[in-house]
């Protein structure tokens, strides 16, 4: 069985992916995928090229982003399919999410090296792809460095099953509320977002809710629906049998159009291949295109 689309992808025009525009949409052509979402972290950089190549090779791209915005001091996901990559308000709102996830990892990478950790923000820019780096960016790049500094504190991060995911097990060590490395959230507020997406095109569909940093309830979906929110992540790398269902009959209550999105990056998340996602269906798109403002 082969997924017809994924809505969620990310290329190396985030600060943590890898891939090019062009390669994602060959990776999509060969396992014959129908349509799909670049939706990079607070950038619509892969556009317009990506819907050139998509064009060429004969796959539907449905231009996106993913911005990072702070609901009720946690921090939430909003993916925003069929946006309009050109419009200023679309600039305006990257910018200003922009500017603030920098300030954000500054303050981190500033509590790193209070804590003696050999890191500088020159050197996770760099790796950033001069993108405002997350905080498994700034992670990676420390952890990357760990074989060479020798600081004991890392060691278990880079040995057994704990290697594949360390950059997250480092996050919730050290920049969770409460960790060595916590700073105040700087994320914009996902209600004036909400508020703003239909000046936008794009439809909003809040990314992988059952996340561990997101961990949405049913009163927030029914706070956010009056707020203009459209679909629901349901299908998702971050979800287990029973978050999916539990979020699949919460979209159906709520009128919430599912959706599905693998997430997919490349290198910081080796146990997501691409393509690995199989319940995307083509009427997501075709629900999701009804609801455009």
């Amino acid at each position: 069985m082969t997924a017809e689309i994924d809505l969620h992808i990310h290329s190396n025009k985030s600060s943590d992916g890898d891939f090019s525009p062009f390669h994602i949409i060959q990776m999509a052509k060969r396992t014959k995928m129908r349509a799909i979402s670049i939706a990079d972290h607070d950038t619509v950089a892969a556009y317009p090229e990506a819907l050139r190549f998509g064009e060429e090779a004969g796959v539907e791209v449905i231009p996106s982003v993913e911005l990072t915005t702070i609901f009720e001091d946690r921090e939430f996901h909003l993916l925003l399919p069929f946006v309009n990559w050109k419009k200023k308000v679309v600039a305006d709102l990257v910018d200003q999410v922009s500017e603030r996830r920098r300030r954000e990892a500054r303050e981190r990478i500033q509590k790193l090296k209070e804590l003696g950790f050999d890191i500088s923000w020159k050197e996770v820019v760099k790796n950033s792809a001069s993108r405002p780096p997350l905080g498994v960016t700034i992670a990676q790049t420390l952890l990357k460095k760990a074989e060479k500094t020798g600081d004991p504190r890392l060691k278990k991060y880079l040995e057994g099953k704990k290697r594949t995911f360390a950059p997250y097990y480092f996050y919730k060590d050290y920049f969770m509320e409460g960790k060595p490395a916590s700073v105040p959230r700087r994320n914009v507020n996902l209600l004036n977002v909400l508020e703003k997406t239909p000046k936008t095109g794009g439809v909003p569909v809040l990314a992988h809710p059952g996340a561990y940093f997101q961990q949405v309830k049913k009163e927030d979906l029914v706070l956010l629906k009056e707020r203009g929110l459209e679909g629901l992540e349901v299908y998702t790398s971050y979800h287990d049998p029973e978050q999916t269902k539990f979020y699949k009959e919460l979209a159906e209550e709520l009128r919430l159009v599912p959706t599905a999105g693998s997430d997919f990056h490349g290198t910081i998340k080796p146990h997501i291949p691409f393509g690995f996602l199989k319940n995307g269906g083509y009427w997501m798109v075709e629900e999701l295109r009804k609801r455009r403002p």
